[in-house]
């Protein structure tokens, strides 16, 4: 019986302490903190948020004021770069590549072939111009959907190859590819 005692108070002080302790520390602890009044800091901020949401509610109405009279300017001048896109010279490119090119045919990108082709075409990216408009890891997102085997690649370099050829610069596209075999200098 005196061993069974002797169990019993072995986990009933510890208990009791930690119980004690426990009190102790809350009432200490909430003795000891301070109310802070940040009610005037708050009061400035929200003035100061006040001021800058008007600001920017003057900023849109000049903004829309200016938008409506140089919508005119605007579609006019997407007019003349419309006007000024290179039209697609076959004649240019053979003379450049030393056989007959196809207008946005993507695989004379250093690094496309048939079947990445398709991958672009199958995300809607079908010609020079789209391909050059795109950002790089768009085109790693098309590459990384066709699986594993195509992941390897590097299409850093397409883009800025796919705008050469768009804007017909066969020369400097030709210079490019001789330089930077298989993406490499």
């Amino acid at each position: 019986m005196d061993f069974e005692n002797m169990n019993m108070w072995c986990w009933l002080i510890p208990l009791l302490t930690g119980l004690l302790c426990g009190i102790i520390g809350y009432f200490w602890g909430k003795g000891s903190s301070t109310v802070v009044d940040n009610s005037d800091e708050l009061k400035s901020l929200r003035d100061k948020n006040a001021k800058l949401q008007a600001d920017l509610d003057a900023c849109n109405k000049k903004l829309t004021s200016k938008t409506s009279s140089a919508s005119s300017g605007v579609a006019s001048s997407l007019a003349r770069g419309a006007a000024t896109a290179v039209a697609f010279d076959a004649n240019a490119a053979k003379a450049a590549f030393g056989k007959k090119i196809k207008q946005d045919d993507l695989k004379i990108v250093e690094g496309i072939g048939p079947k990445i082709e398709q991958l672009f075409h199958d995300h809607g990216i079908k010609t020079w111009k789209a391909l050059s408009e795109a950002a790089v890891s768009k085109c790693q997102e098309v590459l990384d959907s066709g699986g594993e085997r195509y992941r390897i690649h590097d299409p850093a370099s397409w883009p800025m190859q796919a705008k050469m050829a768009y804007e017909g610069k066969w020369a400097a596209l030709i210079k490019w590819q001789d330089e930077h075999k298989s993406g490499k200098f």
